[in-house]
């Protein structure tokens, strides 16, 4: 096999399925443990909906409970699909997502990300909304990449910053310091108000946007 079809290829078997499901299956068991507080900034749990399809961005270590309060908030309301990497560990993402009712778009800016950038333009397009965590999959931890960036900018949808709090909670010995919530703990959710891209920027303008974002949503944490 070619090195550039090992860099497109997406990649998952029965296995990470598996592993992706009951791991899904269990964040959805544990958030009903939780006591969540979600505040609404934006209005995507409005009846009838008024924010159009948006780009959501969260900390990659921050996403576990987020997919359940998402469906307490918005099941019914909103489409949405969530972009996970290519790699066997983006498949088990995947199959966690399916089970709480989102679907994935695969693919990362090391492997499949031209292929990536189209399906969520397709999706923005259709009325989706995508979900996706900037400084993944590898890091470096609370780093915005600018990929997402390009994507509200070409396509003029909003940028809605996810900040996640955490009364009580493991955090792993992983690149990421990913962050579990212990059971009956208390989770703070917010989804934060809506910036838009301006088109047309210049590189001085971007790296601008791109640092306030970042620092917003390292503002928003608990532990940065």
């Amino acid at each position: 096999m070619s090195s550039k079809k090992k860099r497109s290829d997406i990649r998952g078997d029965r296995k990470s399925a598996l592993i992706g499901t009951l791991a899904g299956w269990m964040m959805r068991a544990l958030a009903a443990t939780l006591r969540m507080e979600i505040r609404d900034r934006c209005g995507i749990g409005n009846d009838p909906v008024t924010l159009r399809p948006a780009i959501y961005i969260l900390w990659h270590n921050r996403f576990f409970v987020v997919p359940p309060a998402w469906n307490r908030i918005c099941l019914g309301l909103r489409r949405t699909v969530a972009l996970t990497s290519a790699s066997k560990d983006g498949a088990m993402v995947a199959a966690a997502m399916k089970v709480c009712g989102l679907d994935a778009i695969r693919g990362s800016s090391s492997r499949r990300a031209v292929a990536a950038l189209v399906g969520l333009k397709r999706a923005l397009a259709e009325g989706f909304d995508v979900c996706l965590t900037p400084d993944g999959p590898r890091g470096p931890r609370y780093q915005v990449q600018p990929g997402f960036l390009k994507l509200a900018e070409a396509t003029g949808a909003p940028i809605i910053p996810i900040h996640l709090g955490f009364s009580n909670a493991w955090r792993l010995k992983t690149w990421d310091r990913f962050v579990i919530p212990k059971p009956f703990s208390r989770v703070v959710i917010t989804f934060d108000e809506p910036i838009t891209i301006p088109r047309g920027l210049d590189e001085a303008a971007f790296e601008a946007e791109r640092r306030k974002l970042e620092t917003l949503l390292i503002e928003g944490t608990d532990d940065a």
